[in-house]
């Protein structure tokens, strides 16, 4: 059997699929949106009417390889990743992802795998190696196999509502002003992030808290945390429900990671813990009928988290903890160029005093670091902004943890002084890449980080960010011009 055959006959798809079927029906759902994530954590796919979901879930639909890189052309106008010879994919739904979207109740939606073509001569139905979201899955089942642990992952999207002119383009200006924890600031953009939590809940985010950032405009909402594949659809489903909150509010839901220079980015910091055992938790919204399948709407909750404390010291985590931080900690440059993937996320590390992660070191509680023990039994990567793809970087953080509890490394000690002291007092500490270019080169000499995107995801992620790349470094902007124009004669 086909790596999509087996996928399409896994035990207990088929009664997932009838289950989909009762929820078209009694929800009244007359269209599907099927869809994945390409390289940069676009959400691409199709629309099908909802009466074709049986063939489709069997049979699946077919899209251009080219999609995975957002069919997107590089700077010498070819195609990244896949020309237009190539061969069309293979997307099959994932039944226990679908859910009705709250803005329009005739339209559902769900998540696919996507599977090399039929036909193809090579690998024919096999897994295609550039869908970001089905490489994790893989190798989440891989460390959970080989370790008896699930990594669990709890995100802190940080983004900005902007004003836009009447033609649409953006004002320059956030909704609101750069008052950090400032509850009438807050309460100015009530309207939109109430609507957000509404819209949120439906699609089976279990939200927990929220609050008014130190950037204009600039928001936080959090939900319940999960195992790292769940946790990066709630969070695509987050900025999809952003967008559409947006275009009701006449706003930009602006996931840019630093629009503005002297005011905080917005990062994404991802809390981590590994942990053994636990149980599946429904959400079931009260006595609502659920406008999904229930797997939506569940969180695995319980079992034993490993990187919970194993001495007297409430700032060290277990010995799972620190193995798998001195993995994380090995392979920072790398990870870089996931967590900070675009060539602006650099703004947010050069922009220093707004508590960017520039430096390669840990400790507990300390945000001058990349990597901080946020809590007993969790720790925060910090060096990952709002414009991250979850599925490339939950995957590259699996396979750091890996090396470090197989190899059973050790991490230097946790620096609990202020980095920049540290530094004065003659501590010799790295910084992490500064640039996009820098963290891709990183990023080229890590075999253990490549192999989270193994065989044309690579390809597809090295080629579009080394173009982007070029492309900056090709052109003109605004502060060129503003310190050239007039130094001559």
């Amino acid at each position: 059997m086909t790596d999509l055959d087996k996928h399409v006959n896994q035990p207990g798809r088929a009664k997932l699929v009838k289950k989909v079927r009762e929820k078209i029906n009694e929800l009244g759902i007359t269209y599907i949106y099927y869809q994945f994530i390409s390289v940069t954590g676009r959400v691409v796919g199709k629309g099908i009417p909802a009466d074709h979901w049986e063939r489709t879930a069997e049979k699946g639909f077919q899209l251009v390889y080219g999609a995975t890189a957002n069919l997107f052309l590089d700077r010498h106008n070819n195609y990244i990743g896949y020309g237009p010879e190539a061969m069309e994919l293979v997307g099959i739904p994932d039944p226990e992802t679908f859910v009705q979207l709250p803005w329009d109740k005739r339209v559902g939606r769900v998540f696919v795998t996507c599977f090399r073509n039929r036909e193809e001569r090579k690998n024919p139905g096999g897994h295609l190696t550039s869908d970001c979201r089905g490489n994790l899955r893989i190798f989440m089942d891989e460390f959970k196999k080989k370790h008896g642990l699930e990594l669990r992952v709890g995100t802190e999207p940080e983004m900005m509502w902007l004003t836009k002119n009447e033609d649409g383009t953006p004002t320059g200006k956030g909704f609101s002003k750069p008052f950090c924890y400032h509850i009438d600031q807050f309460e100015s953009l009530r309207p939109v992030f109430m609507k957000v939590i509404e819209y949120a809940k439906a699609m089976g985010l279990d939200m927990i808290q929220g609050d008014h950032e130190d950037a204009p405009g600039q928001l936080e909402l959090n939900w319940t945390y999960d195992n790292v594949l769940r946790n990066a659809d709630r969070l695509s489903t987050y900025r999809q429900i952003c967008a559409q909150v947006a275009r009701e509010h006449n706003l930009i839901a602006c996931f840019m990671t630093k629009p503005f220079m002297g005011v905080s980015a917005s990062g994404c910091h991802t809390n981590m813990s590994l942990w053994k055992g636990g149980k599946i938790k429904i959400n079931k919204l009260g006595n609502k009928t659920l406008p999904g399948v229930e797997e939506v709407f569940s969180y695995v909750e319980g079992g034993t988290n490993t990187f919970m404390p194993d001495t007297k010291d409430m700032q060290l985590p277990g010995k799972i903890g620190l193995q798998s931080i001195a993995g994380i900690m090995k392979h920072l440059p790398a990870l870089t160029a996931l967590g900070s993937s675009t060539v602006n996320s650099y703004r947010r590390l050069w922009d220093q005093g707004f508590w960017a992660p520039v430096y390669a070191d840990w400790g507990y509680q300390n945000r001058t670091c990349g990597l901080r023990v946020s809590a007993p039994g969790r720790f925060e990567y910090r060096s990952v902004d709002s414009m991250h793809n979850p599925y490339l970087l939950g995957a590259a953080l699996l396979k750091a943890c890996d090396e470090g509890i197989t190899k059973k490394m050790k991490p230097a000690a946790p620096e609990s002084r202020n980095i920049y002291e540290a530094q004065k007092a003659g501590k010799d500490v790295k910084k992490l890449p500064l640039s996009l270019g820098e963290a891709l080169d990183r990023l080229a000499e890590d075999e253990v980080i490549k192999s989270a995107m193994p065989d044309e995801m690579y390809k597809v992620f090295h080629w579009y960010k080394n173009d982007e790349w070029e492309r900056f470094l090709g052109a003109t902007t605004q502060w060129d011009l503003d310190t050239y124009l007039d130094c001559l004669p």
